[in-house]
C-alpha cells in the first residue's frame, strides 16, 4: 500500500505589471529630494549673509546671544524681541495703534514695527529652508525605498504537489 503525501513547492513568477513608471517615480523622488535640500541650503545661506552684510549686534540687555552678530534665525528672533522691548519703552508701554497721530514716538513704534517685521520674515525664511531640507531627506528615503521595492517585484505561488 503506498500513501501519497502531499508537499508544496515555491514558483517565482514574473510580475503581471510593468513596473517602470515605479522605478522612475523613485528615481524622481530622489532627484527631487538632491534639489529641495539645495535649495534649502541656499536660501539658508544667502538669508543669513545678508543678515550679516547688515552688521546688527544683538545688546547687551536681550535675553541671549549677547553681543553676537544677527546672522540666523535665534539672533534674528532675539534681536526682534529687544526692539519690541526697546520700542515699548520709549512710548510708556503703548502700540503704534494706541498712540495719536501727533505723538513723537509714532515714527519711532513704525520704524521699530517694520523693522521687526523684516527680521521675522528673515525667521521664516529660516524656517522654510530647513522645512525644505527636511522634506527633501524625506523624499531621498521614500524614493529610494520605492525604486528598491520595484526593482525586486516577485510574486511566490503556493501549490501542491503530490508525490507517492
Amino acid at each position: 500500500m503506498s500513501t501519497a503525501v502531499a508537499t508544496t513547492a515555491d514558483t517565482v513568477e514574473a510580475p503581471l505589471k510593468k513596473v517602470g513608471f515605479v522605478k522612475i517615480a523613485g528615481i524622481l523622488g530622489m532627484l527631487g529630494g538632491i534639489a529641495l535640500i539645495v535649495v534649502g541650503i541656499v536660501v539658508w545661506v544667502m538669508v543669513s549673509s545678508q543678515l550679516r552684510a547688515e552688521n546688527i549686534t544683538v545688546p547687551d540687555d536681550a535675553m541671549a546671544f549677547q553681543g553676537q552678530v544677527v546672522d540666523g534665525p535665534l539672533t534674528a528672533f532675539v534681536q526682534a524681541d529687544i526692539i519690541q522691548h526697546h520700542a515699548l519703552a520709549a512710548s510708556d508701554g503703548a502700540t503704534y495703534a494706541e498712540l495719536g497721530k501727533d505723538d513723537p514716538v509714532r515714527a519711532t513704534m513704525m520704524n521699530a514695527s517694520f523693522l521687526r517685521a523684516s527680521l521675522f520674515t528673515s525667521v521664516v525664511s529660516f524656517g522654510v529652508a530647513a522645512f525644505a531640507m527636511g522634506i527633501g531627506v524625506l523624499s531621498i528615503l521614500f524614493g529610494g525605498a520605492i525604486y528598491r521595492l520595484a526593482g525586486v517585484p516577485v510574486v511566490v505561488r503556493r501549490s501542491g504537489v503530490a508525490s507517492s
